[in-house]
């Protein structure tokens, strides 16, 4: 049963915090951090999303905030850098701020870059790492499916351990998979699950080597266990640029799911300039450990969000609550 609405608003701290690059568009990540009986949580879409799909947000944060967490198996997790869409020579500076991570995940295709500026990023990410390193490319589903293979085929001498959401739709990411099989570059689902109706529809349609499963757009971490079970392949746990008390979620959703053979994308907190605690949960030898987070109540105040921001999000999330 969902907890009363005054006690979900009771302790909301609505927080803006500076990126250290664009990411997603933007320099600011907003959140709404709640205490529930179970600890901190946070609730987090992202701004343009409607909120019928915000209200699935909703459920994992209070899923984590008032729920029962399950058997945890392990209490830490590898996790993987992120490299926004940025230019070669900062490349370095972004990964450096993951010490020890094997794995590089590589933003592409972003709003007003070319193939060949992915190609640039992604050498530059390859120096970095050297050849034992590990690349993946991150598409967000904005390719079409002929941009999709070309890119594919410019990518590949970089040695791709996957490649995420290359298309926007399972019919697309089916016809994919089958055009580019030879090459043994895997495909991986992601906006195909948190954001579908169906999120086993991409498994059915055979759309899919692994999937990219986050526990806060599934409704939680019960619900996204649930989906693991079914789909049957193999999954990373991913963050959606959330605050620590976020990635927290994430980390525990990881630490439940028996065979994870791949890093996680759950050291986003990375990006951040500031965070909402005084122990944020950055990578230490390439991974995370499995534990809950406390706000610092100063940081809170220092990193509140305007009057008017706060009142949107408290508005939005009443909104949200009402459609659960």
């Amino acid at each position: 049963m969902l907890p009363p609405l005054t006690d979900v608003l009771g302790s909301a701290r609505v927080v803006a915090l500076p990126l250290v690059s664009r990411f997603r568009g933007v320099y600011v990540r907003e959140a709404v951090l709640l205490k529930g009986p179970s600890g901190w949580t946070e609730f987090s879409p992202f701004a343009e999303y409607d909120d019928i799909e915000a209200s699935a947000w909703l459920a994992g944060a209070i899923d984590f905030g008032w729920g029962i967490l399950p058997p945890l198996l392990r209490s830490e997790v590898a996790v993987n850098a992120t490299l926004p869409a940025v230019g070669p020579s900062d490349v370095a500076d972004i990964l450096d701020r993951f010490p020890g991570c094997r794995t590089v995940k590589v933003k592409v295709a972003d709003p007003g870059h070319t193939l060949a500026d992915d190609v640039a990023r992604v050498t530059a990410a390859r120096a970095y790492l050297g050849a034992s390193g590990r690349i993946r490319v991150d598409a967000n589903g904005a390719w079409t499916l002929d941009e999709a293979e070309r890119a594919i085929h410019a990518l590949a001498p970089y040695d791709l351990e996957y490649v995420e959401q290359p298309c926007a739709s399972v019919h697309e990411l089916a016809e994919l998979r089958e055009r580019v099989a030879y090459m043994g570059i895997p495909i991986a689902a992601d906006e195909s699950v948190r954001k579908a109706s169906d999120p086993l529809a991409v498994v059915r349609a055979g759309a899919a080597d692994l999937l990219v499963i986050k526990a806060q757009p599934l409704g939680g971490i019960t619900a996204a266990l649930a989906i693991v079970a079914e789909a049957g392949l193999p999954v990373v746990v991913s963050s959606a640029l959330d605050t620590s008390v976020g990635i927290s979620m994430g980390l525990h959703l990881a630490a439940a799911i028996a065979e994870l053979d791949y890093d996680c994308g759950l050291a986003t907190a990375s990006l951040f300039a500031h965070d909402v605690t005084t122990e944020p949960l950055v990578p230490i030898d390439g991974r995370l450990p499995v534990r809950r987070v406390t706000p610092d109540s100063n940081l809170l105040g220092e990193h509140a969000a305007s009057p008017e921001r706060a009142a949107w999000w408290l508005d939005r999330l009443a909104r949200c609550y009402e459609l659960l």
